[in-house]
């Protein structure tokens, strides 16, 4: 038998890798790590400082908040004396990414909740933001940055962007951090952002081959346990760092993905369509009115007739029945779609029969 030569193997063995990794990604970008996420923080404070675009005297809640907070600095006022053009009442968002310090900064979302018609130029006064479980975990203060503007005059308005809704960069104080431990009996878990029993093995398969030892199962499609090694027990962060760095091939369901608004679909590389005949015809009705005058000639004492004249149109279009060939990729079966002549709109109700004759294998999804 005659041997392949040392250059032709290395040549095949490249092929392989450039096809087995035309769809690889990184196990970071396909699953996070079980136990570390971000929480959300939410709070309800003022903001001062507004140019008369604050909220109206209807919104009682707002008087209710400059009293009491007028009070808590040892001033006692009269709700009913309070105007707040300058004051609008807001509610203050922000996430809490996970594994922050006390001291750290985080950027906040401040969203007017009465009649304000501009935040910009506001100052948030210190809100205490909360978790669900109402916990103070930072606090927000600082100047609104809207991004836009609004100008008005008696007879014209121009505005650009939402100036009822602001951000404060910076502008909240991490007081209390959230605990964040993702090892569990010596492992943690990979949890896929779309759970999948073939990517799920996969993943199991690349971190085993890696370390060359069983450490990483598979449970469930959604999830991959992965016992720490003895000599990784000191060095968690690097033994997470070459887990994630590990490339696999996920497997995703072949999907179609119709956007009947705006006459946008989109295919996967997966998608195939059987052996089948399509016609796809068009019906243009126009309709074109005009009125005929009849005038009379002066002083005949004759009347003026109106008569309507309406013409009417109908074409249909010269489609014949097209067979189209079982398609063997995501590109033979737009080029034999795109035969056809159709558009995008046709394309949708196209798709839809082929699906409702059983010759599309994927899974049609309207939005």
């Amino acid at each position: 038998m005659k041997q392949v030569p040392m250059f032709a193997r290395w040549v095949v063995l490249l092929l392989m890798v450039t096809v087995s990794t035309a769809n690889a990604a990184r196990i970071k970008d396909i699953a996070s790590i079980k136990g570390v996420r971000s929480n959300q923080l939410i709070g309800y404070g003022l903001v001062i400082g507004l140019d008369g675009t604050g909220d109206g005297n209807k919104a009682v809640f707002t008087k209710q908040s400059i009293v009491t907070m007028l009070e808590r600095m040892g001033m006692t006022i009269d709700a009913d004396e309070v105007r707040v053009e300058n004051v609008a009442a807001v509610m203050v968002t922000a996430e809490m990414p996970p594994y922050v310090r006390v001291g750290n900064r985080v950027d906040v979302l401040v969203s007017s909740i009465g009649d304000a018609s501009n935040l910009q130029g506001g100052t948030l006064l210190l809100t205490p933001l909360k978790t669900v479980n109402g916990i103070v975990h930072a606090v927000a203060q600082g100047p609104i940055s809207t991004g836009g503007f609004e100008a008005s005059g008696s007879g014209a308005n121009i505005q650009k962007n939402f100036p009822t809704v602001g951000r404060v960069a910076n502008g909240a104080m991490i007081e209390k951090e959230i605990a964040a431990d993702f090892i569990s009996n010596g492992s943690f878990s990979l949890s896929l952002l779309e759970p999948d029993f073939t990517t799920a093995s996969r993943i199991a398969q690349a971190i085993n081959t890696s370390f060359s030892a069983s450490i990483a199962v598979t449970p469930n499609p959604g999830t991959i346990n992965v016992r720490i090694p003895q000599y990784y027990e000191e060095r968690i962060v690097e033994l997470v760092m070459r887990v994630e760095g590990l490339i696999v091939n996920p497997d995703n369901v072949a999907k179609v993905v119709i956007n009947e608004r705006t006459g946008t679909v989109v295919m996967g590389e997966n998608v195939r369509i059987g052996i089948i005949a399509i016609a796809h015809g068009s019906l243009s009705v126009q309709i074109k009115e005009s009125s005929n005058v009849s005038q009379p000639l002066p002083f005949s004492e004759g009347e003026t007739v109106v008569s309507p004249d309406t013409a009417l149109t109908v074409e249909e279009g010269n489609s014949r029945l097209s067979v189209v060939d079982a398609g063997v990729s995501i590109g033979e079966v737009v080029r034999a779609l795109n035969a056809l002549g159709v558009t995008p709109r046709d394309l949708i109700a196209i798709l839809q029969s082929i699906k409702a004759a059983g010759a599309l294998s994927a899974k049609l999804e309207v939005i």
